[in-house]
Parts: C-alpha cells; structure tokens; sequence
C-alpha cells in the first residue's frame, strides 16, 4: 500500500499492516497517535519525531519504534517513509517509550516488499508468513542512542527546546543557570533526574543529532563541525563516532561530495 492514510485500514483483521509514503520537502505531521504500534523506517531522508518525553532524529535507513497511542510530531526532510502498524496484542514486547533502532538487511528487505502486499492479505500464504517474519526480526533489533530525552522541569524543559532549535557545543552552564536563577549544581541535578545525563552529556548529544540533518543534506564536515562551534573537524568527529560508532562520512546523503 501506498500512500493512503492507516486509518483507512485499521479496522482490518490482520496483525501487520504496511504502508509507504512519499511526503514533500520539509513536511510537517502534526501531533497524532495511532491505534496500532508503528515502526516508522526512513527509506530516505531524515525525520525528527518528538514526543512529550524526547526528541528523535532518524537518519536514511533506520527507525523508530512508536507505541500505540503516544502522541508524536514528525519532521520529514527529503522523507520516504516505509511503516508497520502493528496490532498491539501480536507484539507485547513493544517498548513503552519509543525508541530509535538499527534496521538489519533482512528487515529491511521485509520492510520494503510487505508494502508491496495487499492489504487483506490471504492467511497462510506467502504475505502472512512475510508478517509473521517481520514480527520475530523487530524482537532483534539493536537499539541506537538517536533520542534527547526531555525533562518534565517546565523552565529546564523550555531551555532545551530552545538549545535543540540552535545548538552549540559550548554553550555554558552558566548562562542556564542565570535564566532558571539556580547554582550549577542544582542544574546537574536537575539534568539528572530530568534526562539521566549530565548537562554536558545532553548537549554533546543534542548537536551530535542535529548534525545529522546537515549530514543528509550533504554540507561538508568541516562546515557541520564549524555550524556547531567545536574547535575543528576532528573534535566533531571524534565526539560522533564516540556517540554513534561511525564516522560523520557514514552518514551523508548518497551522491553528496
């Protein structure tokens, strides 16, 4: 199935449903929640999927897991996206917060033919054992620190949503601590209880994703390194493989020089 919305399918008697769609540059879906569970793959492009808990940034062939009626907002970049709704009683393992993951070449493949199957697919047949398939490999997957969690702190939580719109590696601790009129050590511990981080840890890890978004739309290293405010290249590069286990290069777009 493409491009039809999932509510036009919901209903139907089948465990797995799978749809792909095409969304114009820079697409915004608005806050919504499904029925089902959702594994939201990006076939291409990069999507930001914020919840009221945490803030995600999904790259070009990988995916985040969506329990059944979380509210989220999705942000497509140059987006096709490839989903699974589930329902919730053939997945009982499906976690409770969503969370970004690795995509093995065989779900992947799963993935991109189970959209080609009709939607009421013959029980038995060669499409039902494809879902049943797809069900045992999302057991395996291997999950990926792409999210920023949020804290609950109304004035803490505000300062964040502002840094991840403009995030900047040295930005001090002080100047947060000015704003919510407390001491750096009532900030650490607020980060702490808010995010289970540290106030360094989060932002490193706040730039580390937004950099991607700039990875996939083929800027330079060097000028993502310098958009973010460390000191060269290679201290950028060090702090993403360090995070992400691969180089910033892995993660551009095809074809970008």
């Amino acid at each position: 199935m493409r491009n039809i919305p999932v509510a036009d399918v919901d209903d139907l008697d089948r465990a797995v449903l799978a749809i792909g769609t095409d969304y114009p540059q820079d697409h915004l879906l608005v806050r919504h929640e499904h029925r089902r569970a959702q594994v939201l793959y990006a076939a291409t492009g990069v999507m930001r999927v914020e919840t009221d808990d945490g803030d995600w940034t999904i790259p070009t062939a990988r995916a985040v897991l969506i329990p059944p009626m979380t509210r989220h907002q999705v942000t497509m970049t140059g987006v096709s996206t490839r989903s699974l709704y589930i329902e919730p009683a053939a997945a009982p393992w499906f976690p409770r917060r969503c969370q970004a993951v690795d995509v093995s070449a065989l779900l992947r493949a799963l993935i991109l033919e189970a959209v080609e199957m009709e939607p009421l697919y013959t029980e038995h047949s060669r499409d039902a054992a494809i879902a049943t398939l797809v069900l045992h490999e999302l057991k395996n997957l291997t999950p990926l620190p792409l999210d920023v969690p949020l804290p609950s702190h109304p004035g803490l939580r505000a300062l964040c949503e502002d840094f991840l719109r403009e995030p900047a590696i040295h930005d001090a601790p002080g100047r947060w601590c000015a704003v919510l009129d407390v001491s750096e050590r009532t900030l650490a511990r607020l980060f702490r209880r808010g995010t289970g981080l540290s106030f360094s840890q989060w932002r490193q890890r706040a730039c580390i994703l937004h950099s991607l978004r700039h990875l996939s739309a083929g800027l330079p290293v060097t000028r993502v390194a310098g958009l973010l405010g460390y000191e060269n290249p290679a201290a950028y590069t060090a702090a993403f493989k360090k995070l992400l286990g691969r180089p910033p290069t892995a993660y551009r777009s095809p074809g970008s020089t």
